[in-house]
C-alpha cells in the first residue's frame, strides 16, 4: 500500500483555536486526517513497545507557532515517517500502528460506532448482507461473510474482500484490496457512490490450492461462481468448442468438472485492470495488463495499431517500486497543485531481465498501479513459501483464537446462470515468445530471496533478437 501526506489544512479547534491537520492518504484516496500530536502518541507509543533503534526518524517539537516553510518541512517528514512505519515488516503490521489507523479512519469520516447491515458481492452477483459494527476491521467483515455463509474456518484464509468500482457498462475495476489498517464499512460509505462495492473472491494464485476450497460445497460454489463470471467477462478466453463444453457441464450441474475445465483455459485465475498506458516496447503504448500465475500480461496497443502480447514473469523481476506524483487535472493551471486541481498519477516499474546480462525498467502508468504491485508480492509470497515447503494456510491468514459460533440465517451460494455466448468480435493479439535463464528475486520493501527461484519460459518479450521459429 502507498501512503502519502500530500497537502494539509488548517481547521477550527476546540475554543475557537486553530490547528495544522495532516491529511493521509493510501493509494492516493483520503484515508483520515490527524494532527501532529496524534502521530508524535504513536511514535512514543511503538518506541516504548518496540525500542529506540527500531523506530524511523520523527520530526521534532517546536516551541513557536510554525510558519508556512516549517508546515511544509514538517508534512514531508511526517510522509517519510509514515511510509517507513508501513514499509517495516514488525512495525507496519503490528497491531498497535493498525488500530491507530483505524480509529483515525472512524474519526475523520466522524461515523459512531453503531450496528449496520453491510452488503458484501459474490462474483455471481448475489450479495450476502451482514450484521456488523462500524468500527469492525476487514478481517471481522470477512469472518461475518464466512459465518453467513457457512464456509469453514480453515478456509476463510483462501479468501478476501476486495474494493471495486463497477461502470454502468457493467465493466468491473479492482480498486484495492483492503487492509487490515481500515475499516470496510467506513471505507465503503466515505466514498458516497453507488458505484463503489465490496467484493468477495479467492485471494491465491496458485491454481494447485482450488483443490483445497472445492472439498467444501461452499467453497466450490463461490469458486465456480467467480470462474463463471471471469469467463462472462471475457477474462477467461473460450473458443466455440471449449463453450459448448463448458455450458453442457454447467447445465449437468458438474461445477468441479467445470472448473478443472476452466483450468485449462488461457488467463483462468487471472485478475484484469483497466486499460492504461506503458513505456514497453515504446513510450506511450495503450495496454491492458492481467496478473496470474506468477506474471504480469500484456497486451499493447503499438503505434502502428498493431496488437501485440507477452508476459513478464514474477521470477524474472529483480525489484519494483510505485511512485506518485501530483499532476495538474486537464482543465488545470500549472501553478502548485491544490486539491481541487490535481489529481495522483502512480506509475509501477519493475526491473526485468530481458536477456542474460541485460536488465531492463519498465513502467505502468495507471492508477491501479499499487493493486498491480499487492498481486506481484502475494505472487512472490506464496512462491517462497512454496519453495521452503511452509503452509499456504497459515501465509493466507493467521486466525486468530476461539471459535465462531455458527447462525441459523446462514445463505446458501446460488449457482451462476448459464453462460453467454463468447464475444466474436475479441481483438485477436500476436504472440512472442524467447527463452531466459533464471534470476534471484528481490520483491518491494527490500524483500531479498538468497536462493534463486526457477522460473518458467518468459513469454511475450517484444524487443528481443534471436527469436527462434518454434517460438512464434
Amino acid at each position: 500500500m502507498h501512503f502519502s501526506i500530500p497537502e494539509t489544512e488548517v481547521r477550527s479547534g476546540e475554543n475557537g483555536s486553530t490547528y495544522v491537520a495532516y491529511n493521509i492518504h493510501v493509494n492516493g484516496v483520503l484515508h483520515c486526517r490527524v494532527r501532529y500530536s496524534q502521530l508524535l502518541g504513536l511514535h512514543e507509543q511503538i518506541k516504548k513497545e518496540y525500542g529506540s533503534n527500531v523506530v524511523p526518524a520523527f520530526p521534532p517539537k517546536k516551541i513557536f507557532t510554525l510558519t508556512p516553510a516549517e508546515v511544509e518541512q514538517r508534512r514531508e517528514q511526517l510522509e517519510k515517517y509514515m511510509q517507513a512505519v508501513r514499509q517495516d515488516p514488525l512495525l507496519g503490521a503490528s497491531e498497535m500502528f493498525n488500530s491507530f489507523l483505524r480509529k483515525a479512519q472512524q474519526e475523520t469520516q466522524q461515523i459512531p460506532t453503531e450496528d449496520v447491515a453491510l452488503d458484501i458481492c459474490l462474483s455471481n452477483g448475489q450479495k450476502v448482507t451482514v450484521n456488523i459494527l462500524t468500527s469492525d476491521q476487514t478481517e471481522d467483515v470477512l469472518d461475518a461473510v464466512a459465518t453467513k455463509l457457512d464456509l469453514p474456518d480453515d478456509l476463510v484464509g483462501y479468501f478476501s474482500l476486495f474494493l471495486i468500482r463497477e461502470g454502468v457498462d457493467g465493466g468491473l475495476t479492482f480498486v484495492r484490496k483492503l487492509q487490515e489498517f481500515e475499516l470496510p464499512y467506513v471505507s465503503i460509505t466515505s466514498l458516497r457512490s453507488s458505484e463503489f462495492h465490496i467484493l468477495l473472491r479467492k485471494s491465491y494464485w496458485d491454481m494447485a490450492y482450488d483443490g483445497d476450497v472445492m472439498d467444501n460445497r461452499v467453497g466450490l460454489n463461490l469458486l465456480y461462481a467467480q470462474t463463471v463470471s471471469d469467463i462472462e467477462r471475457g477474462w477467461i478466453l473460450v473458443n466455440k468448442d471449449q463453450h459448448r463444453q463448458l455450458k453442457s457441464l454447467q447445465e449437468k450441474g458438474s461445477k468441479k468438472e467445470f472448473i478443472h475445465l476452466g483450468q485449462t483455459l488461457k488467463y483462468y485465475g487471472y485478475i484484469k485492470f483497466d486499460p492504461c498506458v506503458t513505456d514497453f516496447p515504446e513510450k506511450g503504448c495503450q495496454v491492458i495488463v492481467s496478473a496470474g500465475n506468477n506474471e504480469l500480461n500484456f497486451h499493447v496497443k503499438l503505434p502502428n495499431e498493431q496488437m501485440k502480447e507477452g508476459s513478464f514473469k514474477v521470477t524474472r523481476m529483480r525489484c519494483w517500486r510505485v511512485t506518485s506524483s501530483q499532476v495538474p487535472m486537464a482543465n488545470g493551471t500549472t501553478n502548485p497543485c491544490s486539491s481541487a486541481k490535481c489529481e495522483v498519477k502512480l506509475e509501477l516499474a519493475f526491473e526485468y531481465l530481458m536477456s542474460k546480462d541485460r536488465l531492463q525498467w519498465v513502467t505502468i502508468t495507471s492508477q491501479q498501479a499499487i493493486m498491480m504491485s499487492i498481486c506481484l508480492q502475494s505472487m512472490v509470497d506464496e512462491l517462497m513459501v512454496k519453495k521452503s515447503g511452509g503452509s499456504i494456510k497459515k501465509m493466507l491468514r493467521k486466525r486468530h483464537n476461539g471459535s465462531i459460533h455458527r447462525t441459523d440465517s446462514q445463505q446458501t451460494v446460488k449457482s451462476p446462470p448459464l453462460l453467454e455466448s463468447p464475444d466474436q468480435n475479441r481483438e485477436q493479439t500476436v504472440k512472442l515468445s524467447t527463452k531466459l535463464s533464471s534470476v534471484s528475486l528481490r520483491g518491494i520493501s527490500a524483500s531479498n530471496s538468497a536462493n534463486d527461484i526457477s522460473g518458467n519460459d518468459f513469454h511475450g518479450n517484444y524487443a528481443f533478437e534471436g527469436i527462434g521459429d518454434d517460438d512464434l
